[in-house]
C-alpha cells in the first residue's frame, strides 16, 4: 500500500485537527470529507486549499458507497460513534475514533468484537499515550523504578461548565455524559494505561452544577492488590486548564504536573526534575495509526481495550453516585 486513502467523519475544529496532522504524513491522502454542518465543510475546504474538489458528504453512508477509502477517523458527537464506526468496518475501512470511544461497555464490547471479526484496526484518539512525559512516566513504571505501586492521586480542572454551555456536549441524548466523559476521559485512562491497574471497587461523588450531565466528579476506586486512586475531575473550573498525577509505588515517587515530570526513586526523599531534553520523542494518534495500518507497529498505542476500560469505569462512577455506595466490578 503505498497511501493510506482516509475518509474523514466530523470536520469541525477537532476534525481539522486531525486532517492537519493526517495531511503531514506524505503516505496519506484524504480521499472525502463528511459532516451534517455545510459551514463546517466550507471552513474546511477553505483550510486546506488542496481539498477543495474532493468529495464531501453530509451523509457518511453515502460517502462509504462513492468514496474508496482505507481507513477514518471519526470525531463526531459521542452518540454517533457506534453506528458510524460499526458501518465503516462494516465497509472495509480501519477504524481511528475520537474518544471517549462509544457510549456505554456493552457498545464497546460490540464494536470491538465486530471489529475483529471484519479484520480491522480499530483504536482511540487518546493522545496521551504518544507524549514524551506521559511515555517516560510509562517506562519508568515498567522497568520498576517506582515498585509496586500503591496510590495515585488524579486531578484535572477545566472550565468545561462555561466553555460547553449551549453544545452538544451538556446534551445528554448526544453527548452521552459530561465532563467525566469528555476531558475526563483522558485522565482516567492515562492513569490506567500508565499503572496497568485493575480496578475493583469505585464510590463516587457527581454534582452537575445546574447542568444535565456531570460536571465535577470525586472518585475513589480500589484495584487489585490494594492500590487506591484518586480521580479529582472539576468541569466547574474558573481556570482554562490544569492537570496533575501523582504515583507513588513503594519504591518511589514520579509527579507530573501540567507537562513536567519529577522523580523521586527509592532513598531520595525530595523528587528531582526531569530535563525535557530526558524525555521521550512524542508523536500523535493519527501517525501511530498509519503506522499501525501499514504494519510499521504491532498495536496501537490507544488499542480499544483502553476505550472499554475508561467506559467500565465510567459506568460504574455513575451508578456509584447515583445509588450513593461502593460499586463492585466484575
Amino acid at each position: 500500500m503505498d497511501k493510506v486513502r482516509f475518509l474523514s467523519i466530523g470536520v469541525g475544529g477537532m476534525g481539522r485537527h486531525h486532517i492537519n496532522l493526517l495531511k503531514q504524513l506524505p503516505e496519506v491522502e484524504i480521499a472525502g470529507l463528511v459532516d451534517a454542518s455545510e459551514a463546517s465543510i466550507t471552513a474546511t475546504r477553505e483550510r486546506f486549499e488542496d481539498l477543495a474538489d474532493i468529495p464531501a458528504f453530509t451523509d457518511y453512508k453515502q460517502a462509504l458507497r462513492e468514496v474508496e477509502a482505507d481507513a477514518t477517523v471519526i470525531v463526531t458527537p459521542h452518540n454517533q460513534h457506534l453506528e458510524q464506526g460499526l458501518a465503516c468496518l462494516d465497509a472495509g475501512l480501519h477504524v481511528l475514533m475520537e474518544k471517549p470511544f462509544v457510549a456505554g461497555s456493552a457498545n464497546s464490547e460490540r464494536l470491538i468484537a465486530f471489529a475483529a471479526e471484519k479484520g480491522k484496526h480499530l483504536a482511540v484518539s487518546y493522545q496521551r499515550h504518544l507524549q514524551g512525559p506521559y511515555l517516560y512516566l510509562k517506562q519508568l513504571i515498567e522497568k520498576g523504578e517506582l515498585g509496586t505501586i500503591q496510590f495515585v492521586s488524579a486531578y484535572q480542572a477545566q472550565a468545561w461548565l462555561k466553555g460547553t454551555a449551549g453544545s452538544w456536549r451538556q446534551d445528554p441524548e448526544m453527548s452521552c455524559g459530561g465532563q467525566l466523559n469528555d476531558s475526563g476521559s483522558h485522565l482516567l485512562d492515562i492513569v490506567m494505561w500508565l499503572t496497568d491497574l485493575e480496578p475493583v471497587e469505585v464510590n463516587a461523588f457527581i454534582d452537575n452544577r445546574g447542568s444535565q450531565v456531570d460536571i465535577d466528579t470525586a472518585l475513589s476506586v480500589r484495584c487489585e492488590g490494594g492500590a487506591l486512586v484518586n480521580f479529582n475531575i472539576v468541569g466547574s473550573s474558573s481556570i482554562g486548564w490544569c492537570e496533575d498525577v501523582s504515583i507513588h509505588g513503594d519504591k518511589g515517587t514520579a509527579l507530573f504536573r501540567n507537562g513536567s515530570v519529577s522523580v523521586a526513586r527509592e532513598g531520595e526523599r525530595a523528587p528531582t526534575t526531569v530535563s525535557p531534553e530526558s524525555l521521550p520523542a512524542g508523536s500523535n494518534p493519527d501517525a501511530d495509526f498509519v503506522d499501525l495500518i501499514l504494519g510499521r507497529v504491532e498495536q496501537a498505542a490507544a488499542p480499544s481495550a483502553c476505550g472499554l476500560k475508561v467506559a467500565r469505569l465510567t459506568e460504574a462512577a455513575w451508578e456509584s453516585a447515583k445509588i450513593g455506595r461502593p460499586v463492585k466490578l466484575s
